[in-house]
């Protein structure tokens, strides 16, 4: 789970053996485990897959590994507390 390029840039390599990107958005503690909202580093924003990847950050050997989120409500839940938690930053300001 090291960083590829610095501490905003990890690069991930997929179950295909396929490595990309990812630039850090955010960790959080929730309901119990911790979690990762990123974007893609390496896509135009206007790429129609362009869009927030959640990971859980599982441990492994001693290790944190990321862990895709498979359940659906808890995606949507943890989703729903990131974009809480980003856009309240926004609405502080002046």
């Amino acid at each position: 789970m090291d960083g590829g390029y610095g501490d905003d840039i990890y690069t991930v390599t997929d179950d295909d053996g396929s490595e990309f990107s990812l630039e850090h958005l955010d960790t959080m503690e929730f309901d119990g485990g911790e979690y990762m909202a990123f974007v893609p580093a390496d896509m135009d924003e206007g790429d129609p897959d362009y869009g927030i990847v959640l990971l859980r950050v599982e441990e492994e050997n001693g290790e944190g590994v990321f862990a895709t989120i498979d359940d659906g409500a808890e995606r949507e839940r943890v989703y729903n507390a990131f974009m809480e938690r980003l856009f309240a930053d926004e609405d502080e300001q002046p």
